[in-house]
């Protein structure tokens, strides 16, 4: 295919194109014995690895490393335990996104059920994603001050990591911070007021995994003030390991998009908690089974993903995050399900409103991307700060850019954003340089390789925009950029069949650098009707040789609108193998990803 020139292939329709696959690996999978298929799959997602295969293959917690690995892990398991045995009040302040709802979970149902800690002296703190913005926020900070009784110690997670002012100001009125975070730290290091600042990401950590989420730096902190416990004779050798909490660290991870690639850890707490998850034993999974179909069960990674992520995201995106971690801290199923009920109305209202701004912001990408600009900058004057990420990613898949979307800030006179990134940028990298540009333009900044978040005065936009792409062009350099779908290459008409899906699951979980097998090919339309509410999916029967499938795709058409192909027509489709149930019976259905008539 011709080479696009850069201006227009930002508007150009996704190309098929084949992931670059590492031939050693590739071998390297085959003489472990594993098919050709799976072969295939792990050397189209982890280039360049070298190492054994089997604690990736074969996923297991015998491959945690241990959390005294983790700089200052024990000095805050440490300051947790003296807490505790001094029968000191006890703030608990997270992040309100998914990753931070399980920490606080993880921390505060080890604190009340392992650590024996009464639920009056204990304190959730997690800040409004509008009115509070991020992390150890200001208005957190006061409100952390006037509670009663007063905490002495306020354990972090998901959050912390660049707060130092607001961290020094709980010092100065005599509190002691314990920061467990998994956010790149500022370049001048970790917050030094805190008491101790557990995150792998510090250059003077010997964790080997700085992919973790929140939650999996919160479970390890937690589990080693649970050994500290039992060092000191507090508690006894029998005392229940944190191990049951994994369930809630796998839907963080899945949430977080951090690495399910080459890492460890993160595939086997998330295959570990699939495992528990399933046993539904907890009101919250229950409540979420039974609100998705019997036919849902058994829970994977993209139920977590595409299910109940958003549900809780979506709390906190529109309102207060509170019932998002009383719907996982639930005891009752009517509790549990009473709480979901909430979620589920802020999820249609998510979806609402994201469809209207992701519509404005595209209409304002098309002139500086046609311009050549290698990044999308979009500031939406009547936006919701929620659902900023979510458009965000929507113009990165319709672009193939880096996107940033900007809104208006609780604060006046000023905005905030959420970035999110291609795998040839690491956008946290691009918004440091942008703050050594112009640093009066980008006052607050975080995140990592993927996502982002930004402050940005109102009156220094046109600065921001200008530093950033100017940022981003000197990381890309003359890298062409457009929207692009990579495929594990074509399956044969035979292994169109659950058999091959079973294949592929063996693999699992996938998720973030380790994304769900893709596969293209060219199957003959026998029938196809829209379908949903709107009539936006497209319910398919798609032969190959003398193979026909069911296949769907969601989100094919715009409401009113007709395919651009019809019965008898010839299509290029990339899709996915799925597993459909429905009443106690499965059979093999195609999601279509993309397709065009050839």
């Amino acid at each position: 295919m011709e080479t696009q020139p850069a201006s227009t292939a930002s508007t150009s329709r996704p190309r098929l194109e084949l992931r670059p696959r590492d031939e050693r690996l590739y071998q390297q999978a085959l003489s472990a014995g594993l098919s050709e298929l799976q072969a295939r799959v792990l050397a189209g997602r982890l280039n360049g690895f070298s190492g054994d295969l089997a604690p990736l293959v074969s996923p297991s917690l015998r491959y945690l490393v241990h959390p005294e690995k983790l700089a200052d892990g024990r000095r805050a398991a440490e300051r947790i335990a003296q807490a505790v045995v001094d029968g000191e009040s006890i703030g608990i302040l997270t992040d309100y996104d998914v990753d931070g709802i399980t920490s606080h979970v993880v921390i505060r149902r080890t604190l009340v059920e392992l650590f024996g800690v009464p639920e009056s002296r204990l304190h959730s703190l997690i800040g409004h994603r509008i009115h509070d913005g991020y992390g150890i926020s200001l208005p957190l900070v006061e409100r952390t001050l006037a509670l009663q009784p007063a905490p002495t110690l306020v354990i972090t997670a998901d959050c912390g990591s660049s707060d130092e002012p607001r961290i020094a100001r709980l010092k100065a009125a005599g509190l002691d911070v314990v920061v467990s975070d998994h956010h790149a730290l500022p370049v001048e290091g970790p917050p030094p007021s805190a008491y101790a600042v557990v995150n792998p990401t510090r250059d003077d950590c010997d964790y080997p995994d700085t992919t973790i989420a929140g939650c999996m730096v919160a479970w390890l902190v937690m589990s080693l003030a649970r050994s500290v416990l039992i060092e000191w004779g507090v508690l006894e050798e029998a005392t229940p390991k944190l191990s049951p909490w994994l369930s809630y660290v796998a839907l963080g991870t899945v949430a977080d998009c951090v690495s399910l690639g080459a890492s460890p850890a993160n595939r086997a707490v998330v295959n570990y908690g699939l495992q528990l998850i399933n046993r539904m034993d907890s009101a919250c999974w229950r409540a979420m089974a039974a609100r998705l179909g019997q036919d849902s069960v058994p829970f994977n990674a993209e139920t977590l993903a595409f299910q109940m992520g958003p549900r809780i995201n979506a709390r906190s995106r529109l309102d207060d995050p509170y019932a998002a971690l009383h719907f996982m801290l639930a005891e009752a199923d009517a509790v549990a399900h009473r709480q979901l009920d909430l979620l589920d109305q802020d999820n249609q209202s998510r979806k609402a409103i994201e469809a209207d701004m992701a519509e404005e912001a595209r209409a304002l990408a098309a002139a500086p991307l046609a311009a050549g600009e290698p990044a999308v900058v979009v500031f939406l004057e009547d936006g919701h700060p929620g659902v900023q990420g979510i458009v965000a990613s929507r113009l990165v898949q319709a672009f193939g850019r880096p996107a940033l979307v900007l809104t208006p800030a609780a604060a006046p006179g000023m905005l905030t954003g959420s970035g999110r990134s291609v795998d040839e940028l690491h956008l946290r990298d691009a918004l440091q340089r942008t703050f050594e540009l112009a640093p009066q333009a980008l006052p607050r900044f975080g995140g990592h390789r993927g996502a982002a978040g930004v402050g940005v005065p109102r009156e220094q936009l046109a600065a921001f925009r200008a530093a950033f792409l100017q940022a981003v062009k000197e990381q890309l350099g003359d890298t062409e950029l457009y929207p692009r779908i990579h495929t594990d290459g074509p399956l044969t008409a035979q292994q169109l069949s659950l058999a091959t899906l079973a294949e592929l699951d063996a693999l699992g979980p996938y998720g973030r650098e380790f994304d769900s097998p893709l596969f293209e090919g060219e199957f003959l339309v026998e029938s196809l009707r829209p379908v949903g509410s709107d009539g936006t999916h497209l319910m398919l029967e798609l032969s190959c040789q003398a193979i026909t499938c069911k296949a769907i795709w969601f989100r094919a058409l715009t409401p009113g609108e007709l395919p651009a192909f019809g019965v008898g027509d010839t299509l290029t489709c990339a899709y996915k193998l799925n597993r459909n149930r429905w009443r106690g019976r499965e059979s093999l259905q195609l999601m279509i990803e993309h397709a065009e008539a050839r």
